[in-house]
């Protein structure tokens, strides 16, 4: 059995905003929420990155039309004695899917923790 840890972007529907940071800060503050609601303290939200395809820097995963925005959260959980790395995923996205009903999830990585110390990370 091994731990690691799963990284996954979701794409969170904004409405009625007009600035890109009033639409993260609300994304983030709902997800968080809705992940407290379920007990889930554990799983870590925040504002994902997209790279730009002209100079490749990356900057905040959001877009705003017509007062409603789209923004992509970057969720990670730890998944402890997992059979391996497709196992673990399919947990996280089990637990985080059914907490955040009807909000696109897609693993987008999965590190392996090598020892006891990075329960602590």
């Amino acid at each position: 059995m091994t731990n690691y840890l799963v990284a996954m972007e979701a794409a969170w529907l904004v409405r009625d905003v007009e600035a890109i940071d009033d639409a993260i800060g609300v994304a983030v503050s709902e997800a968080g929420k809705r992940l407290n609601r379920k007990d889930m303290d554990y799983v870590e939200v925040e504002v994902g990155g997209t790279p730009c395809p002209a100079c490749g820097e990356t900057f905040d995963s959001a877009f705003i039309a017509a007062d409603t925005a789209l923004v992509g959260l970057l969720l990670e959980m730890k998944v402890f004695n997992a059979d391996g790395e497709q196992h673990a995923q399919r947990i996280a996205k089990s637990e985080i899917g059914g907490a955040l009903r009807d909000v696109p999830l897609k693993v987008i990585e999965t590190f392996e923790m090598q020892d006891e110390e990075d329960r602590d990370r």
